[in-house]
């Protein structure tokens, strides 16, 4: 990853993201990558998160800036991501998305070797916000 903005976590993710980790049988690149931004986010409580920043479940629009295509995605657990629209935080997207603010940007590569560069636009839902857990 060329690009590495500040990002921050709620606790209650933290948790999840390293029970997460804890009982995966496996431990390759993906589980590595999100270990490596949860160790660099600044983390505070649930009530403490800013409007405008992507956590777990949170629905974001966001903007490949190459080709210009914008994306709404949310960003969920593993297990969750079988819908349409939605992202593992296991994928590096997700991982790349994750603890995000509105306005910055991620360069990441893809599984191929693209680089791809993400403007996050908004955030159009997000359960801290909201109240919900």
């Amino acid at each position: 990853m060329s690009s590495t903005p500040p990002i921050t976590l709620t606790a209650n993710d933290v948790q999840r993201l390293e029970r997460l980790l804890d009982d995966m049988s496996s431990y390759g690149p993906a589980a590595e990558a999100l270990e490596q931004e949860m160790a660099r986010a600044q983390v505070v409580e649930r009530s403490a998160l800013p409007p405008g920043v992507v956590s777990l479940n949170s629905r974001v629009h966001c903007r490949e800036e190459t080709t210009g295509k914008d994306y709404h995605l949310t960003l969920v657990m593993p297990q969750d991501a079988r819908q349409e629209g939605t992202v593992s935080v296991l994928a590096p997207v997700g991982t790349a998305l994750l603890g995000l603010s509105v306005g910055q940007h991620i360069d990441w590569p893809t599984p191929g070797g693209k680089l791809l560069r993400l403007t996050l636009l908004e955030v159009e839902y997000q359960p801290e916000a909201d109240g919900a857990q």
